[in-house]
């Protein structure tokens, strides 16, 4: 499942990939038929204006922050993830 927060930083990666395939200093070796059509994608690509008005408008499809319930589950997870012992393989014996 995608949430609102994921989807809008996915625009923004989006848009910086296709910028960055543009750039052959920054994506070098890259082929000229994929540059333009990088190119001709960014033409239409909404901006960072629009994608900002778009979470304005329509929070419930992309928005900026991440709803304050799905960063605590998040937090909560990584937490117990921290919290979980290593496999015997991975631990440091020397102790």
């Amino acid at each position: 499942m995608t949430l609102p927060d994921e989807r809008y930083r996915a625009l923004k990666w989006a848009e910086q990939f296709l910028q960055d395939l543009t750039d052959p200093s920054k994506t070098p070796r890259v082929p000229k038929t994929v540059r333009q059509q990088a190119r001709s994608v960014l033409r239409h690509y909404p901006g960072s204006y629009y994608i900002d008005e778009l979470a304005r408008r329509a929070p419930d499809i992309i928005t900026p922050r991440m709803e304050e319930l799905h960063r605590f589950v998040r937090q909560g997870a990584q937490t117990e993830e921290a919290l979980q012992p290593l496999p015997d393989q991975e631990r440091d014996h020397s102790l």
